[in-house]
């Protein structure tokens, strides 16, 4: 299995830049998308072959999460089941067979952290609702988490401490997510690898001179180990200040 994950920060601003072009080529049996940036009804894509879920922030032209798949799930859900965290269109949870698709648009800190003690408390509740999910079966969680785990994972760890993404409480809720029993697929498979990215700030020619941040990741329980084949990030790909990160499985018959 392929899955793919992109925050496109603006779904109609991507289709734009080629974002079906790269979709079609991938052929993915499961695409995730963060930071759509839609209200229902603004857009009507059509997707050969592929069921579609859409999870819309109340407020326009916010957040807002989607997962095309070419398989149709058991079950879906949106949210966390928990009305103060489920306005923002954060989450969507697809039951497989073998395991559990959830797609994730972590919120952000923001600037002089003033959203750092709200995300502490979804950080807590979110590990919650994945470890309950775990209960049945395993889970594969893809997305932008909005946190550069290691100083291996940006440019200028030094400089960016206290900044949001890169605080002391986001990478310890980071590293809480895999103690409790999940694996970052990239670093798996990649543990000593530099400079891979998968954000850049649209300020200062960052791009351009790789000065990223890792934030988008496939995080999976432990039980899911032995299907896991490969990872990668395609940092080439733009149409959005990030790029998708991608993930590949194989389950045994």
């Amino acid at each position: 299995m392929k899955l793919i994950s992109w925050n496109v920060n603006g779904i109609r601003a991507a289709i734009k830049k080629g974002f079906l072009d790269y979709f079609n080529e991938q052929n993915a049996d499961i695409f995730c998308l963060q930071e759509t940036k839609l209200s229902a009804g603004q857009l009507d894509l059509e997707l050969k072959g592929y069921h579609q879920y859409w999870n819309y922030a109340e407020k326009k032209g916010y957040s807002g999460t989607a997962i095309f798949t070419k398989q149709e799930p058991l079950s879906v859900s949106y949210g966390l089941g928990i009305e103060e965290h489920d306005k923002e269109g954060r989450v969507i949870t697809l039951e497989f067979e073998k395991f559990y698709m959830v797609t994730v648009y972590t919120p952000n800190s923001k600037d002089e952290l003033l959203r750092l003690d709200y995300r502490m408390v979804w950080e807590d509740e979110f590990r919650k609702y994945l470890k309950n999910l775990e209960k049945k079966k395993p889970v594969v969680v893809c997305g932008d988490l909005n946190v550069a785990h290691k100083e291996i994972d940006l440019k200028n760890p030094k400089t960016n401490r206290r900044n949001a993404g890169f605080t002391d409480e986001e990478r310890g809720k980071f590293t809480e997510l895999l103690d409790s029993g999940f694996i970052d697929t990239f670093r798996y498979f990649y543990p000593n690898l530099e400079q891979v990215y998968s954000w850049w700030s649209y300020r200062g020619r960052a791009r351009e001179n790789n000065a990223g941040w890792r934030i988008d990741y496939f995080v999976v329980s432990k039980g899911l180990e032995k299907s896991l084949v490969d990872a990668e990030i395609h940092s080439q790909i733009e149409g959005s200040d990030h790029c998708p990160v991608v993930l590949f499985l194989e389950f045994n018959k």
